[in-house]
């Protein structure tokens, strides 16, 4: 994916699925700057990470 893809789907009110290492991810917020983006797990909203957008997967 690439950060504005990233971007996109984390300004949209609607949920979109994205996968990161094959888990289902919530992305907070993404630097486009560095391509960097702020995750964490679906079912772990403490479990936060900063990962490159170029890992991530839009199904």
């Amino acid at each position: 994916m690439d950060a504005q893809r990233a971007q996109e789907i984390c300004s949209s009110t609607e949920m979109k699925s994205v996968l990161y290492n094959g888990q289902q991810i919530y992305i907070e917020h993404v630097d486009q700057g560095t391509g960097q983006a702020t995750i964490h797990p679906l079912d772990d909203p403490n479990k936060k990470q900063s990962v490159s957008v170029t890992e991530l997967t839009e199904q």
